[in-house]
């Protein structure tokens, strides 16, 4: 199996960043269309981007402001079953460090590279949205 990695740091406190990458609101600014859930463990999140690409997984970790982890349970082919996640550890109140992964792929296929260079593109994203207020349309998101 392989994996995907992306460390960073943000300049956000580790409770507003976790409020990003695990609430349909915080997912809907940089990442998702339309999402639902709600952040708990086992819980299905919807992950809709459009008609095609109307995904499902489930939140197999979760501690709330340190790490959350979602299961693939609906979705392309090559993306079951992976599972992504973030790792949140504090800096000071208002600086995290965060460790990105999406693990489970079966092979480097071209969609894992496709998956590896978008995620860097949203993290970027996501960054810009929470240090800047900045939140990209949906259509212009990679």
């Amino acid at each position: 199996m392989f994996t995907i990695y992306h460390d960073f740091v943000v300049n956000v406190s580790k409770e507003k960043f976790f409020e990003a990458v695990s609430t349909p609101k915080g997912l809907n600014n940089w990442w998702t269309l339309r999402c639902s859930g709600n952040p708990k463990l086992e819980e299905i999140y919807n992950l809709n981007f459009t008609d095609e690409f109307n995904w499902f997984a489930k939140i197999s970790k979760f501690d709330k402001n340190k790490c959350i982890e979602f299961s693939m349970a609906e979705a392309m082919e090559e993306w079951l079953p992976t599972k992504f996640g973030f790792k949140i550890h504090e800096i000071n109140s208002e600086k995290s460090e965060i460790e990105f992964y999406h693990s489970n792929w079966k092979a480097i296929t071209k969609e894992y590279r496709i998956a590896s260079f978008c995620w860097a593109m949203l993290l970027n994203q996501l960054k810009d949205y929470l240090e800047k207020g900045i939140i990209t349309p949906f259509s212009e998101r990679n």
